[in-house]
């Protein structure tokens, strides 16, 4: 970062360059760039953002900390990840980077070693990243066909007191939707999520009697005002039309605006009459819509010796244009879904980017892991304005071109105005839950 931040409770970050997107008004007189970047001067007191003026604006004698163009931005809300898988690989690999060997992989690890200090372990481990890159919420699904419901669920109610004030947690079920066809298991996860303080959630791909078993779920979201939070259609087949469903019974059910659907590769692949049926009813439904492009991409279309003809991304570009909601987020991170990943929204930002292009122009898409996914999650957040807390990521890249081209891990992250440790946490801290791994699940033993 350039320069230090001053030790003072009140000072100006100067020749800061922010996206207008990200910006609650414009400040008088400033002009956007051809990124829809604007330079500014923003003033911090007393853990909260007093005032963004247009740079040059900041007075000369004022404690301050010249950002030289360096972008900022507001803390990032990632909402779609598996924190209760997260950092598996040493002992639970892919053996073929397939959607059937990863989901294989897991059910094999979960039945063996899921205890809730292992689940602890790994989950603060993924926090402590994110916190560290400048997140400021996360929503997870947690694996919950029972008894692993009843390990999980408490843990995380526990996790989310421990971190409140770093890290805002959210947490949905994660069950296929089949699961709420038996009436008194269904009323029993679901009274489970909401004494937890949860969002109802399920797993739907190619259902028989989808519509009925809809009306089951949104039957029981309803009686406890839950939200909704869906895995939709994560594969490639054009005969998967979950998205379809989800969308006709959200409007069925009255329940507009209150449901997210994750994935939704299949309507990449479909035809275009039914992709426009679809688009239209996701926006007369107020459904937000949940790429994960990393993970996605990792999976889909993955067969050995071929080269992959479909990416697997859902159309962001067609359901923005439609005026639905959408956001990209880290999905998956050093599990058998997905080998890679750290918990840091830039990565994600960076590589959606790339892989859906929200370049030519950039435009609104920054807020795609800030202010629309914080909006998603119900929290006024993710823009930067006066009168907003002073939670703010600050990064030497300039341009996009700078941004996006490094890691950018040299960032500062301030958190109510103040610097926060940056540093991450070192892979060995979690050797000791690998040890003793078999052969057939890790490949190989890691050495003590």
């Amino acid at each position: 970062m350039v320069g230090d931040l001053p030790d003072t409770g009140r000072y100006w970050l100067t020749h800061a360059r922010v996206s207008a997107a990200l910006l609650d008004a414009l400040p008088g007189g400033a002009q956007t760039d051809y990124e829809n970047l604007v330079a500014v001067d923003i003033a911090i007191g007393d853990g909260r953002i007093d005032a963004v003026e247009r740079a040059g604006t900041a007075p000369a004698d004022a404690a301050s900390l010249d950002l030289d163009g360096g972008q900022v931005w507001p803390c990032f809300h990632d909402l779609h990840t598996h924190l209760d898988k997260g950092h598996l690989w040493p002992r639970a690999r892919n053996p073929d980077g397939s959607f059937m060997g990863a989901l294989n992989a897991v059910i094999d690890d979960r039945a063996q070693v899921w205890s809730r200090a292992e689940l602890e372990r790994r989950i603060d481990f993924s926090l402590r990243c994110a916190h560290a890159y400048g997140t400021r919420a996360i929503r997870t699904h947690l694996d919950s066909m029972p008894p692993q419901n009843g390990v999980s669920f408490p843990l995380f109610a526990e996790l989310r007191d421990a971190w409140a004030g770093r890290i805002e947690l959210q947490a949905v079920n994660l069950v296929p939707l089949e699961f709420y066809a038996d009436a008194d298991a269904g009323r029993a996860m679901a009274d489970g999520v909401a004494a937890h303080g949860g969002i109802l959630g399920a797993v739907s791909y190619i259902e028989d009697d989808v519509g009925a078993r809809l009306d089951a779920l949104f039957g029981l979201a309803r009686e406890r005002d839950l939200d909704l939070d869906f895995h939709v259609d994560e594969g490639l087949d054009p005969a998967a039309q979950s998205l379809n469903a989800i969308a006709r019974a959200t409007l069925r059910h009255g329940y507009e605006g209150r449901v997210a659907c994750g994935h939704c590769c299949a309507i990449s692949i479909q035809p275009e009459p039914y992709v426009a049926e679809t688009l239209g009813l996701c926006r007369d439904a107020g459904i937000a819509i949940i790429s994960l492009p990393m993970c996605n991409m990792y999976l889909q279309d993955r067969t050995s010796g071929r080269t992959p003809r479909s990416r697997g991304v859902t159309l962001m570009h067609e359901f923005a244009a439609h005026d639905v909601q959408v956001t990209v987020a880290s999905d998956n991170t050093r599990d058998p879904f997905y080998q890679y990943g750290d918990m840091d929204m830039l990565e994600v930002f960076r590589e959606a980017t790339r892989i859906t292009r929200f370049d030519h122009p950039y435009g609104d898409w920054p807020r795609v892991v800030t202010a629309a996914p914080a909006a998603v999650m119900g929290q006024d957040a993710g823009t930067i304005g006066a009168g907003r807390p002073a939670d703010l990521v600050l990064f030497d890249g300039r341009g996009f071109s700078e941004l996006l081209s490094r890691p950018q891990h040299d960032r500062t992250v301030l958190r109510g105005g103040r610097a926060i440790d940056t540093a991450l946490p070192d892979y060995r801290e979690l050797d000791d839950l690998f040890e003793g791994a078999s052969d057939e699940r890790s490949g190989d033993r890691l050495r003590a």
